[in-house]
């Protein structure tokens, strides 16, 4: 094989954590005997810098034509007085659009010394394993009205929520489709008791759940699942949710591991490449200081060997590594230990290195 992976280190921490990621996939590449090739192109205020815009034609052509995408983090202090539609994030929601990138699958799994930074007493957290499966390509992130005025001296802003039913129904589909795998439980989540896009979401869902008989459908309001998140996040299996509560929801589940740092997300469509990010922010306080967490990179390669290169072997391998250099004690500031981003990776590369088959 000889995938060809396109390289979005962004801004901030994107570059260092991206650099780790790269590491562990040229490693387990050569070590299965898989000639990986990247490129690598400006997104976010990295492009705004060097071409005036976050996400140029050649960068969006270049991963049309990629077999996977590893993306750092977007933004920061530096471009955030641009305009609304010049701003970095823009350069993300438009690859999303354009590759028709509409679920967004969050794991989130606990285990040996991942809790290290959690503010939780210990044994809360361990064994927890979900996954939040988020509606990537509607919701108020792409609803249209969206508009500031101002008339008669009073300034309004208006953004538009917007659903329709076959939307709904792929990314509760994919939902089901992965409970099956697991223990069979899917945890709708929305807001039916005061929005119209949530009471047509629990119709979708109830009925979509009639496709798969013996799973269980159980719905659940966004407030109840954010409180229940961290109160008994053990209960979860797959969790299917809009676009913006599934934002929200996954940046709180980042408690329970310790660190947004930690988290991996993989963002899929029908067919073409998938996109893999860390679900971390570019973090400007610390960017180039060489100590930001690479694990969430380094486990959404993971991902991408899965989804996208067709590597599952060694997509667990690299999992497993992970966990084992956890275990043994080892983290980044964030996660209350000393290590640099490099030695991070370092531990991380050692652990595999350990694992019958590499």
């Amino acid at each position: 094989m000889k995938p060809r992976i396109v390289l979005l280190p962004g801004d901030g921490v994107g570059p260092e954590v991206i650099g780790a990621a790269r590491l562990v996939l040229e490693h387990i590449g050569e070590s299965a005997g898989h000639r990986l090739t990247f490129d690598e192109y400006p997104v976010g205020g990295a492009s705004i810098e060097s071409h005036g815009v976050p996400l140029t034609d050649l960068t969006l052509e270049a991963c049309r034509g990629a077999d996977g995408i590893l993306l750092g983090a977007v933004g920061g202090p530096r471009w955030e007085s641009l305009s609304p539609r010049l701003r970095p994030e823009q350069g993300l929601l438009k690859l999303r659009k354009e590759l028709e990138l509409y679920a967004n699958l969050r794991p989130v799994r606990v285990t040996g010394g991942a809790v290290a930074g959690s503010p939780f007493k210990a044994g809360h957290c361990d064994g927890v394993d979900f996954i939040v499966v988020r509606e990537l390509t509607g919701g108020l992130y792409f609803g249209l009205p969206r508009f500031r005025e101002a008339v008669n001296g009073i300034t309004r802003a208006v953004d538009t929520m917007e659903y329709t039913d076959t939307e709904i129904a792929r990314v509760v589909r994919l939902a089901f489709t992965l409970a099956a795998g697991r223990k069979g439980k899917v945890t709708s989540v929305d807001k039916a008791n005061v929005l119209e896009t949530s009471r047509l979401w629990r119709e979708v869902a109830t009925r979509t759940a009639g496709e798969f008989p013996g799973a269980i459908l159980e719905h659940m309001l966004v407030d109840s699942a954010a409180m229940r998140l961290v109160t008994n996040p053990k209960q979860f299996d797959v969790i299917v949710t809009e676009n913006m509560f599934g934002d929200i929801l996954t940046d709180e589940a980042g408690v329970l591991v310790g660190s947004l740092g930690m988290l991996p997300s993989a963002s899929l469509g029908e067919g073409g490449p998938g996109l893999y990010e860390p679900v971390h922010g570019s973090a400007p306080d610390i960017a180039g200081r060489g100590v930001a967490n690479p694990v969430g990179a380094i486990l959404s390669a993971a991902m991408m060997l899965r989804h996208s290169l067709g590597m599952p072997e060694e997509a667990g391998i690299v999992e497993r590594g992970v966990e084992r250099a956890l275990a043994a004690g080892n983290a980044t500031a964030d996660l209350g230990g000393r290590l640099s981003t490099a030695a991070m990776t370092d531990a991380i590369l050692e652990s595999i290195l350990t694992l019958k088959g590499v």
